[in-house]
């Protein structure tokens, strides 16, 4: 597959993701934004494996750190907002004033 097919697909793939994010409901966010996280699990595993082998070149081990930097901080990212927006829906043990 040369540069300008592999190019076209990425192209491709952002305006659909784009359509489609933008037609999710705002009750179906948190679900989609689970599904991200488990997705992103998927890549670190997948670059753990490819930044740790030797048979690699170097260049594509890198590539393979630079994901495995890329997907972790999606997860982590992906917790704090969740645990911000269950902070919201917390109810205070003392009565109001």
């Amino acid at each position: 597959m040369d540069i300008a097919a592999m190019a076209f697909v990425f192209v491709l793939a952002t305006f659909i993701g784009i359509g489609v994010i933008r037609r999710v409901s705002r009750l179906l966010h948190t679900p989609l934004m689970s599904l991200t996280n488990a997705i992103s699990a998927i890549a670190v595993i997948g670059a753990i494996i490819v930044a740790g082998d030797d048979h690699y070149p170097t260049f594509v081990r890198v590539l393979g750190a630079i994901a495995l930097f890329a997907s972790m901080t999606n997860i982590v990212s992906g917790f704090l907002i969740t645990q911000r927006m269950l902070k919201m829906f917390r109810t205070s043990r003392e009565p109001p004033r």
